[in-house]
């Protein structure tokens, strides 16, 4: 591509730069909605490193299918399942096995199944709390008191931590709620903020008064199988039969066939200039003040993108697809207050252990979907998930896939160990609980470092500050998961969205 201005002539020139999920959605998208109306268009995805996916990573390991990222995604929150259909992958979705739908905890060393209905921070059933070893009689009586404690006056935001002891105290809080929700995010609890990652517990608080009631009204519309749940809402879960892979394969055949896609490419640095203004970027002031959205006609814009290794090469508009962090880099010399408040959106890193067990090695009957583990245990592993058990033709029969968890916001010391080393400490901590012996047939180290955006208290008016001055930014748009959600479904929507906001404003 030429390092000239684009032609007022020729198609128009867009760059994505990153290549995960929310890179790859937003060029699927662009290639989607040109096609459609026949506008000419050029899209040119950047990727530094030599794969593209981000955090898919399907692969064969002999008879196994594993997953080194993410391994299914929530069918609840819509942009997920419509992604798949729009891509024709419907008739290649499964669904978790309902053998092993529940999930344990450990407990003083042991696996405990999760009390049957509890989601997530509260119980739904009265007799599975009663019934449970997770909790003293006294962790019990302060949970259920949940019921009579008052709300609060407003709804405003408070760490996770926070408001569990609130409402349930300190027990179930270190004992359940810590855990289960570490599971997603990897976060402290005092730190994360409720309301930019689980609002509803907040709304349930203000609307019923208590959370025990709001969910108990709400299962008398659930399904009797999703009742006996234990854990999470498991059959809300969805994977491809061919691993995860299948769908990032499916985003990028397009950018590959119709457009290009640079692997080991990375981008150091974004320039913009206004083509008819000497060289001026065309921000205006009042937009700056207001964070008001692009409207009306906006001043030609040229962005240029300096390359590793290759000749600089200029567009019409640019996405944004990477880290926050990343994104304060590109942003500094052109927005420097922007690329402060990026800035401030922390990440956490974890590795994932992936290894693969024959069954008569186990102890355990792994009949479950697998285990989280309170911060009050002190083990050196965050969870563990029994791949295999979850969807079905992931390992050969007699054996299981283990994907545990390690590091997180809090045990980060733990991935300035060696490889080899965090192999040992996970298989000498499945030991210990499941009573894992002999080899694995494999075991791979798979790090995803800052990869786990952080929402601390206040995350929801930081992003909307940032969203605000990105909109003063001309043919710019930035799609992240460190804004609106860590969940795929979420990511998947809010890189659709950038990409139609591109092609409104071009």
């Amino acid at each position: 591509m030429s390092v000239d201005g684009p032609s007022s002539n020729g198609p128009l020139r867009v760059a994505v730069i990153g290549g995960g999920l929310s890179g790859l959605s937003a060029a699927w998208e662009l290639d989607r909605l040109t096609t459609q109306t026949g506008r000419a268009i050029s899209i040119t995805l950047f990727e530094a490193s030599p794969r593209y996916g981000g955090v898919f990573g399907s692969q064969r390991i002999g008879d196994y299918l594993v997953e080194t990222g993410a391994d299914s995604f929530i069918t609840n929150k819509p942009w997920g399942m419509q992604l798949a259909k729009d891509l024709g992958l419907e008739d290649q979705l499964i669904s978790t096995n309902a053998r092993y739908r529940r999930s344990l905890i450990l407990h003083r060393g042991r696996p405990v199944e999760t009390p049957v209905g509890f989601n997530l921070l509260a119980p739904t059933q009265v007799w599975p709390m009663f019934t449970t070893p997770l909790l003293s009689w006294k962790g019990k009586l302060r949970a259920l008191r949940e019921a009579f404690i008052p709300k609060k006056s407003e709804m405003t935001d408070e760490s996770l931590a926070s408001f569990v002891r609130r409402r349930f105290g300190d027990e179930l809080l270190e004992r359940i709620a810590q855990p289960m929700v570490g599971g997603i995010y990897t976060s402290d609890p005092d730190k994360l903020s409720l309301l930019a990652t689980l609002p509803r517990f907040l709304e349930m608080e203000q609307q019923h008064g208590s959370v025990i009631r709001a969910l108990r009204r709400q299962n008398k519309n659930t399904s009797a199988g999703e009742e006996k749940a234990s854990g999470a809402r498991y059959s809300l879960f969805m994977s491809l039969k061919n691993g995860m892979s299948t769908l990032q394969d499916a985003l990028a055949k397009p950018i590959q066939q119709r457009h290009q896609l640079q692997l080991n490419t990375k981008v150091v640095s974004l320039k913009a200039s206004g083509r008819e203004q000497g060289g001026r970027l065309p921000i205006r002031q009042d937009q700056a003040r207001r964070g008001s959205l692009h409207q009306g006609i906006q001043p030609p814009v040229l962005w240029t993108l300096e390359l590793n290794d290759c000749p600089k090469q200029s567009f019409d508009a640019v996405i944004l697809a990477v880290p926050t962090y990343i994104a304060a880099d590109l942003l500094g010399t052109i927005d420097p207050e922007l690329s402060g408040q990026l800035n401030q959106i922390e990440y956490a890193s974890t590795a994932i252990v992936v290894s693969g067990h024959r069954l008569a090695d186990v102890t355990h009957p792994l009949d479950a979907f697998g285990l989280v583990i309170p911060a009050v245990e002190k083990r050196d592993i965050l969870a563990t998930s029994f791949l295999s058990r979850k969807f079905e033709g992931r390992a050969p029969d007699g054996k299981v896939i283990c994907r545990t968890f390690v590091g997180g916001a809090m045990q980060a010391e733990l991935l300035q160990r060696t490889d080899d080393q965090i192999i040992e400490t996970v298989q000498r901590e499945l030991g210990s609980i499941f009573g894992l012996k002999g080899q694995p047939d494999f075991a791979i180290v798979c790090r995803w470092n800052r990869s786990m955006p952080q929402y601390h208290i206040g995350h929801l008016e930081r992003v909307a500050t940032i969203e605000q001055r990105i909109q003063t930014l001309p043919n710019l748009a930035m799609t992240t998961n460190a804004f609106h959600g860590v969940g795929l479904p979420e990511v998947i929507k809010e890189a659709r969205e950038a990409a139609k906001r591109i092609l409104g404003i071009l």
